[in-house]
C-alpha cells in the first residue's frame, strides 16, 4: 500500500491557495505515514503569464519546521521542491539546492521555447507530434547540464494538454527520445515519478503513461516516487490504489521516498 505522497503543492506555489497544514491533516486522515511538499520554483517564468512560481525559501522551511513540531508523532513531513528547469538556470538551481536542507528535489520541464503547453495558445498553428518532440528535447537538454535532483517529474507532462492528448500518444512514436532520457536517468542514479494527476486531467493514464513506466522497468529502473500533484487537499493521494495496481501489473515491487536526498524503498 502506498503511504507517501511525493508531489504536493501549497500556497507557496503560485497556482495553489492551500495551507500546508490542511495537506498534513488530510494525509493523517488518510492514514499516510509520510508526505513531501514540492512547491514550484520556476525561475524566469515568462512575464506574460500571471504566475511567478518563485517563493520565499526561508519562510517555507519555517512553516515546515512548525508543522514538524506539531505533527511529528503522526506524520513524517519532508521538505522538497519542484524545479522548473531550463539549461540557463542550471547554476542558479544548483546554488539553491545546495544552500538549503531539502530532502527531495524534483526536476521538471514546464516550458518549451518560453511557452507553457498548459496554455492552448502554445498549440495553435503547430503540428502536435513536433510539439511533443520539442518537449522531450527540453528534458534531454536539461539532463546535459543539471544533475542535482532526485527524480524527473511527470515525464510526458506535455501530453496532458495536447489537443488530441492520450488518444494518439504512444511511447513507440517517441521511443528514440524516451529511451535516451530513461537510460540517462538510470545511468545518473536518478528516478522518475508516477504522477497520478494524469488520471484527473486526461482520464486514462498517469504521467508518464504505462508504456513508458514499463520501459523504465525493462531498462533496469527501480527508483520510482508516487505523487498526486495535489494543489488542494482534496486531491492528496488521489488514485493511489489505481497507481499501485498498475505498478504491480508492470512488475514493480516497490516505490521510493527520500530523506536527506537519500532514497528509501518501500514494498508495494
Amino acid at each position: 500500500m502506498i503511504q507517501a505522497d511525493y508531489h504536493l503543492h501549497s500556497f507557496f506555489s503560485d497556482d495553489s491557495k492551500e495551507k500546508m497544514e490542511a495537506q498534513v491533516q488530510e494525509a493523517i486522515r488518510q492514514g499516510m505515514t509520510e508526505l513531501c511538499f514540492t512547491d514550484h520554483m520556476d525561475y524566469d517564468y515568462p512575464l506574460r503569464y500571471t504566475e511567478r512560481f518563485e517563493f520565499d525559501v526561508d519562510a517555507y522551511f519555517e512553516e515546515i519546521q512548525r508543522l514538524r513540531k506539531i505533527y511529528h508523532n503522526d506524520l513524517s513531513i519532508r521538505a522538497g521542491i519542484e524545479l522548473g528547469m531550463r539549461p540557463h538556470l542550471a547554476s542558479r538551481c544548483e546554488k539553491l539546492v545546495s544552500s538549503y536542507p531539502f530532502d527531495f528535489v524534483i526536476c521538471s520541464s514546464h516550458l518549451i521555447d518560453d511557452e507553457d503547453p498548459y496554455y492552448p495558445q502554445y498549440w495553435q498553428g503547430k503540428e502536435e507530434a513536433h510539439s511533443i518532440r520539442a518537449y522531450f528535447e527540453t528534458i534531454r537538454s536539461n539532463l546535459a547540464v543539471f544533475q542535482s535532483f532526485d527524480i524527473y517529474g511527470h515525464l510526458d507532462y506535455v501530453v496532458r494538454y495536447a489537443p488530441s492528448g492520450i488518444r494518439t500518444y504512444s511511447y513507440e512514436d517517441y521511443k528514440d527520445q524516451l529511451d535516451d532520457i530513461l537510460t540517462t536517468l538510470i545511468r545518473l542514479g536518478k528516478g522518475i515519478e508516477l504522477n497520478t494527476s494524469g488520471y484527473r486531467v486526461i482520464g486514462a493514464e498517469p504521467n508518464p503513461q504505462h508504456e513508458v513506466l514499463a520501459r523504465y522497468r525493462e531498462l533496469g529502473g527501480t527508483i520510482l516516487t508516487i505523487g498526486s500533484d495535489a494543489h488542494s487537499h482534496d486531491h492528496l493521494g488521489a488514485d493511489f490504489s489505481r497507481a499501485e495496481a498498475l505498478l504491480l501489473s508492470l512488475g514493480f515491487d516497490s516505490y521510493t521516498t527520500y530523506e536527506n536526498r537519500r532514497p528509501v524503498f518501500h514494498p508495494l
